[in-house]
């Protein structure tokens, strides 16, 4: 067996053993060690060279030089130069192991860090929660007068129950006609023009993902419902939760606005009012909210139905919402006094699914369960025409702002473009088998109508060619909203995100 020196890994010519940490050693090497470091190299124990224990061995037979290193000086030079060399390789691999525990020492408190961070993150989002939860509901607004007829407010978080019907005064009739004739002068100065600002075919078919928000809504309760956009100011955006929340969204500032806490269950209808800083929502709570967005508190609380509201329109004028709901009946309601001014059962013995105002707002469109679409004179509250070639529920149904059309979708995978002048089916977008549509919408020129389901589609109106599929969704879409000019499509999915989609 051969001893090997602890510094140089070679045969030594004089080998000693340390008596600190019994390795072997050059006795050159060790005590010039010694010398710099007064301390054994291997333990870092003090040493001195008198401590130092010879090694008694065989001499060793080294090969004869050759002649040209014979030269005395010359060797010594290559042996200090070659023990430099041993001594700082050593001293390298002395630092190099107490960096990697350096290293590793840092890396662990990271790791400890990043856990501490993120418990603290998630027990700010708890606390906050249970802020907006505690707000006092003092700022809920509760109608004083006494007099009027089905008129909800809210005392100690309960609603009365609006029994009574107001009725469709001459007044309010005065004041839809009005409205209407008014749009309907508007449509035809602008005749058939697109605006100058609308967005091309050819740059819709060059959107691209532009955002993708996973953090509207709690994550516990995974799944944004519904979809909604602020048409006067088009960067805030409104979302209704299976967590029970609106959320008011800014897409510009990439921040929430306003959480909305009320509803008891899944918030499933949500509107932004075109004109002011003020929201409804509906859930099958069987409740509809009017919310001030600044304060994030409930305005007004309708209880119009028995079961739960499944569709909810705002009228052009603003100041009036529809809804419907599984009890089978619509409902008319005004939102500034809270008054339900009328109620009308469906004839048949089916549910209510969804419901939307023409865009001059004298008729409106329900859906039902047994896959019918209905349109209704409001002033006469009376059924006037229906649409039937759907089969399952019907799960969404858009007017053309025209006024001429009117897209409808049911559990049948496909989506049928209906003539309101001729009362008939035109045309039917097959889509694929299996296929899923929860939400349709006309951009506000009536020039292109998106679907939401299994993926996003956009198609070009009246050639009803398909320019565009969005299928970055992980689960189903639940709604699509076109931005002003079709500048961008927002999207909304029980993945829990809101996309948008644009021109970077």
């Amino acid at each position: 067996m051969s001893l090997v020196c602890s510094i140089s890994n070679e045969v030594p010519e004089h080998p000693c053993i340390s008596p600190k940490s019994g390795a072997i050693f050059e006795r050159r090497l060790i005590e010039k060690y010694i010398v710099e470091n007064e301390c054994d190299p291997i333990n870092g124990q003090p040493l001195t060279a008198d401590e130092l224990i010879d090694v008694k061995t065989p001499p060793i037979v080294r090969p004869k030089p050759p002649s040209a290193t014979s030269i005395p000086a010359t060797l010594k030079t290559m042996q200090d130069e070659w023990d430099a060399l041993m001594l700082h390789a050593f001293t390298q691999r002395q630092q190099l192991q107490t960096a990697r525990q350096e290293l590793s020492h840092a890396l662990y408190q990271h790791d400890a860090a990043c856990r501490v961070i993120a418990r603290l993150n998630k027990e700010v989002a708890a606390a906050r929660e249970a802020l907006a939860t505690l707000k006092p509901q003092t700022g809920i607004s509760a109608i004083q007068a006494a007099p009027q007829p089905a008129i909800a407010a809210e005392a100690a978080g309960v609603a009365t129950q609006p029994v009574e019907q107001a009725g469709m005064s001459a007044e309010v009739i005065q004041k839809l006609q009005d409205k209407a004739t008014v749009l309907t002068q508007e449509r035809k100065k602008k005749g058939r023009t697109v605006p100058e600002e609308l967005v091309s075919q050819e740059k819709i078919r060059g959107f691209l993902t532009l955002a993708s928000h996973p953090g509207l809504h709690s994550a516990s309760v995974p799944g944004i419902l519904a979809l909604d956009i602020n048409h006067s100011d088009q960067s805030k955006i409104l979302t209704g939760g299976n967590d029970k929340n609106a959320t008011v969204f800014n897409k510009d500032t990439e921040q929430i606005v306003a959480i909305l806490k009320g509803h008891t269950k899944k918030v499933t209808k949500v509107i932004f009012h075109p004109e002011e800083d003020t929201v409804i929502t509906a859930s099958p709570d069987a409740s509809i909210r009017v919310w001030h967005v600044p304060t994030s508190q409930t305005q007004l609380l309708l209880r119009c139905h028995d079961e739960p509201v499944t569709g909810l329109s705002l009228h052009p004028t603003g100041d009036y919402v529809l809804s419907t709901s599984s009890d089978k009946h619509w409902a008319f309601s005004d939102i500034r006094s809270g008054r339900l001014l009328t109620k009308v059962a469906d004839t048949a013995d089916y549910g209510l699914t969804t419901a939307q105002f023409h865009p001059d707002g004298l008729i409106f469109g329900t859906g039902t369960e047994d896959s019918q679409v209905k349109i209704w004179d409001l002033k006469e509250q009376s059924n006037v025409a229906n649409f039937a070639g759907h089969t399952g529920p019907i799960t969404a149904i858009s007017f053309s702002e025209n006024g001429y059309y009117l897209a409808t979708a049911a559990d049948d995978a496909c989506v049928k473009l209906w003539d309101l002048r001729k009362l008939k089916n035109f045309k039917t977008i097959q889509l694929d088998d299996g296929y899923e549509v929860k939400d349709l919408c006309f951009d506000q020129s009536g020039t292109y109508l998106s679907i939401a389901g299994t993926d996003i589609r956009v198609y070009l109106c009246k050639q009803w060619q398909e320019l565009k599929v969005f299928n970055d969704h992980t689960a189903l879409a639940t709604g699509v909203r076109f931005g002003k000019h079709a500048q961008y499509i927002a999207s909304t999915s029980m993945d829990r995100t809101l996309k948008l989609y644009g021109i970077e």
